[in-house]
């Protein structure tokens, strides 16, 4: 059904300067009590009221919910994107906001790998220079030049074993959705992060591309053990994960109240 090649280069080993192994069952994101509000002229605008959320290494765990619930933004503050109006977000046991921009974007970097629903791929850059976006903005010039190689050949790796070989070159404008959607995922996985966090992946996409690009996913996460959190609203896929958790109104609804 789909054309990518699952298996890995056995010579990859990350590269990254944060330390951060893991161990059984670890929790890879700790967060509690997040809230999240906004100013919208004279009014305060709650969009988040107290989540408490766990991602373990290994497990597979969905997000659901109507349009409007706050996925999307405890997706961003879990990711280190957004910050929280009040709470704590840990991941790998450290402490994602009580730091400077600089650390709290190495972490990022180091820790998570975002895959966004509408690929976010920068449209003057080739497939392979979106693929290998997270190295250039984690080292400076020199230090990028210097492990470019090393770089490189892992993004081709990753892009060829998804099926691109023929399309590194290209550019987004010149990609099928699925095509743009893989080589978001290459760039997801370039620094070998023990997180996934994937809005929506597949909520651009016919139902066909759709499910070669969760079978893709699906085997990097098992393949390397990752946590994978990810918003969706097909029932079909929620069935196919560890967890589900059911969002309304900016809370996670207690097992109980899920209807799934």
């Amino acid at each position: 059904m789909s054309d990518f090649d699952p298996e890995p280069r056995s010579d990859w080993r990350p590269m990254g300067d944060v330390q951060l192994e893991t161990s059984p069952a670890e929790v890879l994101i700790q967060a509690r009590g997040i809230r999240r509000s906004y100013k919208v002229g004279e009014r305060t605008l709650e969009i988040l009221h107290g989540v408490d959320l766990e991602l373990h290494q290994g497990e597979r765990l969905c997000l659901m919910g109507a349009s409007g619930t706050g996925k999307t933004t405890l997706l961003n503050i879990l990711g280190l994107l957004d910050k929280p109006t009040q709470g704590s977000v840990s991941i790998m046991g450290q402490d994602g906001w009580n730091r400077s921009t600089a650390k709290r974007a190495e972490l990022r970097n180091e820790s998570i790998g975002y895959v966004f629903q509408f690929y976010h791929l920068f449209a003057e850059l080739s497939a392979l220079e979106n693929a290998l976006l997270p190295a250039m903005l984690k080292h400076g010039f020199w230090e990028y030049q210097a492990r470019k190689r090393q770089y490189r050949e892992r993004a081709l790796d990753l892009l060829e074993r998804f099926g691109l070989k023929e399309r590194l070159k290209h550019r987004p404008g010149k990609l099928s959705g699925g095509e743009q959607q893989r080589v978001a995922i290459a760039r997801a996985l370039l620094l070998d992060p023990p997180i996934l966090i994937a809005d929506e992946p597949t909520g651009n996409l016919d139902r066909a591309t759709g499910e070669t690009v969760l079978q893709l996913l699906f085997q990097e996460q098992e393949k390397r053990n990752l946590g994978l959190l990810l918003v969706t609203h097909d029932e079909s896929l929620a069935t196919r994960c560890d967890r589900v958790l059911h969002m309304e109104d900016g809370l996670i609804l207690p097992p109980e109240s899920s209807q799934h």
